[in-house]
């Protein structure tokens, strides 16, 4: 998302790596799932992705999609999945990056 964001309208934190003592979540929280912040209010899920999505030109059509409550409510539910494989891409992937 870095590479598509050239205007530079979004400020990415590593949660694992960052103070994020002014964040109003907890670290575990952060951990957990996708955050971000629009218009002075913490999302996060799927609605956090489609807030990026909004920040970013070429995708804000997507992001302006995903506020509809059922394409939201898809969207998390497809995060939600994700949450759960994600442990196993994530080992898949170390074992991947230290061949």
């Amino acid at each position: 998302m870095r590479w598509l964001d050239r205007r530079g309208a979004i400020r990415f934190i590593d949660a694992a790596q960052a103070e994020v003592a002014s964040c109003p979540r907890s670290r575990a929280e952060l951990l957990e799932r996708f955050h971000a912040m629009e218009n002075g209010r913490v999302v996060s899920g799927a609605e956090a992705f489609a807030a990026m999505w909004r920040a970013i030109p070429l995708l804000r059509p997507l992001g302006r999609a995903c506020q509809a409550p059922l394409a939201l409510f898809v969207l998390e539910r497809f995060y939600r999945a994700f949450l759960r494989v994600r442990p196993a891409l994530q080992s898949i992937a170390s074992r991947l990056e230290h061949r």
